[in-house]
């Protein structure tokens, strides 16, 4: 839950990097509530999609810059999603460093 949140705190943060893991649990946590939400108030599921609509743009661009690559990829269809499921850039790249990498012990995360 705690990726879902960061996501949400940076719902218009389209600078720097984020995570693969970051990216699906907010994708996976939000469709589930969507769903949910659907089958019990669907105007509310509306709603919700419509709230969270920026931060899924924010988090897409941001996932785009951890591979090096511009915003922009998050437009094409297929190509987008096979990005997402890529593993980010190890090392730092223009958008930032990589967000696994723990400065405090000089270690990568898994």
């Amino acid at each position: 839950m705690k990726w879902y949140f960061k996501v949400l705190k940076q719902y218009a943060d389209f600078s720097g990097r984020a995570r693969r893991k970051e990216y699906w649990i907010f994708v996976l946590i939000n469709g589930i509530i969507v769903n949910l939400l659907s089958i019990t108030f669907p105007a509310i599921s509306f709603l919700w999609v419509l709230v969270t609509f920026i931060p899924n743009i924010a988090v897409s661009i941001r996932r785009m810059h951890d591979l090096g690559k511009s915003g922009w990829y998050i437009l094409i269809p297929i190509y987008n999603f096979i990005l997402f499921c890529t593993n980010g850039e190890t090392k730092e790249n223009e958008y930032g460093e990589d967000p696994k990498f723990d400065v405090v012990i000089g270690t990568r995360e898994s």
